[in-house]
């Protein structure tokens, strides 16, 4: 491997901990963790940087918001965004800003390894159109709506045309549970 160390940006300690000691366990890699992107662009260790992993709702600040400067700062082979929330729009935004993958927590160790350790681009296959639910493209609206005026919860509403408490009830009893 030419690049010997791995980032986890992460605001939940126990779960930076034990992904931490997981990836150590399983691969080759120093595994730094830091529990915002701020802590990890002030970092200037002199290893490279194979991959990042970062997730998408930190405390204070968007993951989203911080991939550009992340790529910049540490030159990474991989940017995985990990979500409990995932959406198609997100997705898209995270892939369009430079992320090289996005996966929805909880993410099997296996298929993170698999993504951090791929020696090369996998070409996918074209999978046949899936048409999706009236919920599940409720559920995108929002995730659009939602990016587009930047997690502001008030200014989706109005946009949306529902009450704010209306809006937070569906994003909670709508939300992939993983």
């Amino acid at each position: 491997m030419d690049n010997t160390s791995l980032i986890i940006i992460d605001d939940d300690a126990s779960y930076r901990g034990v992904l931490q000691r997981r990836l150590a366990q399983k691969t080759e890699f120093e595994v730094l963790t830091f529990a915002s992107t701020r802590a990890a662009l002030q970092h200037t260790s002199r290893l490279r940087c194979h991959g990042i992993i970062l997730d998408m709702m930190l405390a204070g600040e968007s993951g989203l918001d911080a991939i550009g400067q992340l790529k910049q700062h540490f030159a990474p082979t991989h940017l995985i965004m990990l979500t409990g929330y995932a959406s198609i729009a997100t997705t898209v935004e995270a892939m369009r800003r430079g992320a090289t993958d996005y996966l929805a927590k909880p993410v099997a160790l296996t298929t993170l390894l698999q993504r951090l350790l791929a020696s090369e681009v996998a070409v996918t296959s074209i999978s046949p159109a899936v048409t999706l639910t009236p919920a599940q493209l409720e559920w995108e609206h929002i995730q659009r709506t939602l990016l587009d005026h930047r997690g502001n919860i008030s200014a989706t509403a109005k946009a949306l045309g529902m009450h704010r408490r209306t809006l937070q009830r569906k994003l909670q009893k709508m939300s992939p549970r993983g």
